[in-house]
C-alpha cells in the first residue's frame, strides 16, 4: 500500500481490524456505530476516523466487561464530531482559556533551510534550548533572537545536539525522508497495539456489578503518566466507572491541561526518589488491576519497577506502557510529544502539500495524544479481557509514533481544505474542582444503558492520599 495515499477506511472498518488485533471477538463489533463521515476537520488526514475507530473499541471493551461482569450487553455509539470535539482539549478556569504553548514554542527555519519544531512548554525544556543556541535561560528570551540564534544550524544538526542534551525537538521531514530512517523500519515491524501475556497466574474472577454501576466500577487503574495520551486513557477509563489515582512527583511541573484531564482521578504525591515513596507506589501496585506508565522506556524500570518487578507484586497486574517512538531503535527511549512526533515523521510536510503552502503545516489537534490516548484504554480492557480467560500478567505498548503510522494507512481526504473546525461550545459542561470553575467537554462515547462521566472532581496534585478507597 503507498502509504502517501491509501484508500479511505471506514472507522468500523478501522475498529474491526483493531478488535482483531486485540485478539478479540469479532462479532462483537456489532454493538459499536461510528456515525459521521469524513471529511470533519480542515485535514487531509482520516483524524476523524482515527479518533472514531480508538475510542470506540474503548467504550465498546468497556460495555464487554460490564456484561461479562454481569452487567447489561450495551451497545455504543461514538459520533465523529463528538469525538473530535472531546479532542480538541477545550477547557478553560474560572472563565480563563489557558495558553496551549510556551512563546517560544512552535516552528523555526534553520540556515539550511529546514526546519525545526521546539517543545517548550516545560521551563526545564526551555532553558535547555536557550542554552544550547547561547541565548539566555528564562522567559526573556523572544522569538526573534532564538530564530536568529538558529540560523548557523542544520536542522538534522541541531535536532540531534538536543536530544544528545535529553531536549526536545523535532526536525521537519518528509514521508518518504521518514521511512528511510532506521527507527520507521523498527516501528513498522511492530503492532499498533503491543499484547503480549506473561507468567501463568491463575485468571482472577471478575467482581460482579452492582445493578446500575458503570461497567467499569471496582477496577483499580494507577495513572503513571503526565502529557497528554497516558492522562486521557486514565480519564477514559474513569468516565466508564474505574478508580483510577493519578500519580505525580512532587518535584515536577505540570501544565495547566492537567485540570481537565485530571476529571474523575484520585490524585496522589509520590516520590520515587525515596523509600517511603517506593513503598507506599509498591502497595498500590500491589491492589491495582492495571497501571498506566509514560516514562521513557527503562526509566521505570531504574527506579525498581520494571515488568519483572511488577510481575512479582502483582501477577496479575496489566502494565500499559507509552513511548514517543518505542523502546528498540536507534530512536528507541528518545523523548517525543504529539506535535515533534507529527514533525519528525512527515506530517507537517504532507498536510502542507495538500494545502498549496511551503512552510510545514501541522494537524488541526493532537491527533497521535488522542489516538493514542483511546488505543491506550482500549489496550488495557483487551488485556483485562484475555486476562480473565488466560490468566497471567499482561503487558500493552502504545507509541506515538506507530500511531501515526496507523493514521497515514487510513487514507487521505479530499474537500477538506474549506471544512470549518467544530466549536465546541454545545458539547461543554461545567463542574466545580480543585482548580477553580471547570468548562470542559464532555465525554463523546455514548451507552445505550450506562451514561459515561466522572463521579469525582478534577484536583490537583496531592488532593488525596495515595491510599486505596474501598471497593
Amino acid at each position: 500500500m503507498n502509504l502517501d495515499h491509501p484508500a479511505p477506511v471506514s472507522a468500523s472498518a478501522a475498529l474491526a481490524a483493531l478488535w482483531r488485533e486485540a485478539g478479540l471477538p469479532a462479532e462483537e463489533t456489532a454493538d459499536a456505530a461510528l456515525p459521521g463521515a469524513e471529511p470533519v476537520l480542515p485535514s487531509s488526514f482520516a483524524v476523524a476516523t482515527a479518533l472514531q475507530a480508538s475510542l470506540g473499541a474503548a467504550a465498546l471493551a468497556a460495555a464487554c466487561v460490564g456484561a461479562a461482569r454481569g452487567g447489561p450487553r450495551q451497545t455504543v455509539a461514538v459520533a465523529a464530531q463528538d469525538v473530535v470535539r472531546e479532542a480538541s482539549g477545550t477547557f478553560a478556569i474560572d472563565g480563563r482559556t489557558p495558553e496551549a504553548w510556551d512563546p517560544i514554542a512552535g516552528l523555526y527555519r534553520c540556515g539550511d533551510g529546514g526546519f525545526v519544531r521546539l517543545h517548550t512548554n516545560f521551563a526545564h525544556h526551555r532553558d535547555g534550548v536557550l542554552r544550547l543556541l547561547g541565548l539566555p535561560p528564562g522567559p526573556g528570551s523572544t522569538r526573534a533572537q532564538v530564530a536568529a540564534a538558529l540560523q548557523p544550524w542544520r536542522a538534522l544538526d541541531f535536532e540531534q545536539a538536543a536530544a544528545d542534551a535529553g531536549l526536545v525537538v523535532a526536525a521537519a521531514r518528509r514521508f518518504d525522508e521518514w521511512d528511510a530512517h532506521p527507527q520507521a523500519a523498527v516501528l513498522a515491524a511492530q503492532p499498533l497495539l503491543a499484547l503480549r501475556r506473561q507468567g501463568s497466574a491463575p485468571a482472577p474472577a471478575w467482581p460482579l456489578l452492582p445493578a446500575g454501576a458503570p461497567p467499569l466500577q471496582g477496577l483499580r487503574v494507577l495513572d503513571l503518566t503526565r502529557i497528554l495520551a497516558g492522562p486521557v486513557a486514565g480519564r477514559t477509563l474513569a468516565a466508564y466507572g474505574a478508580e483510577v489515582m493519578l500519580v505525580n512527583s512532587p518535584h515536577l511541573p505540570n501544565i495547566e491541561a492537567i485540570a481537565d484531564t485530571s476529571r474523575g482521578k484520585l490524585s496522589v504525591l509520590v516520590d520515587l526518589k525515596t523509600p517511603a515513596g517506593r513503598e507506599a507506589l509498591r502497595a498500590l501496585l500491589r491492589e491495582a488491576d492495571v497501571v498506566l506508565q509514560g516514562y521513557r522506556p527503562g526509566a521505570l524500570a531504574a527506579l525498581g519497577f520494571g515488568p519483572d518487578e511488577l510481575a512479582r507484586l502483582n501477577p496479575s497486574l496489566v502494565m500499559v506502557s507509552l513511548s514517543a517512538y518505542g523502546d528498540r531503535g536507534p530512536w528507541g527511549g528518545r523523548r517525543g510529544f504529539d506535535s515533534l512526533v507529527q514533525t519528525a515523521t512527515g506530517f507537517n510536510h504532507a498536510e502542507a502539500q495538500a494545502f498549496g503552502v511551503t512552510e510545514p503545516k501541522a494537524l488541526p489537534l493532537q491527533a497521535l495524544d488522542y489516538g493514542a490516548g483511546f488505543l491506550l484504554a482500549f489496550g488495557a480492557l483487551a488485556a483485562l479481557r484475555r486476562r480473565a480467560v488466560e490468566g497471567g500478567h499482561w503487558q500493552v505498548g502504545v507509541t506515538l509514533a506507530r500511531t501515526g503510522l496507523w493514521l497515514r494507512s487510513l487514507g487521505r481526504m479530499l474537500g477538506f481544505a474549506e471544512v470549518p473546525r467544530l466549536r465546541p461550545d454545545d458539547a461543554m459542561e461545567t463542574s466545580d474542582s480543585g482548580f477553580g470553575t471547570l468548562r470542559a467537554v464532555r465525554h463523546a462515547a455514548r451507552f445505550s444503558h450506562t451514561v459515561p462521566g466522572w463521579q469525582r472532581p478534577s484536583m490537583p496534585p496531592g488532593s488525596h492520599p495515595p491510599v486505596w478507597p474501598p471497593r
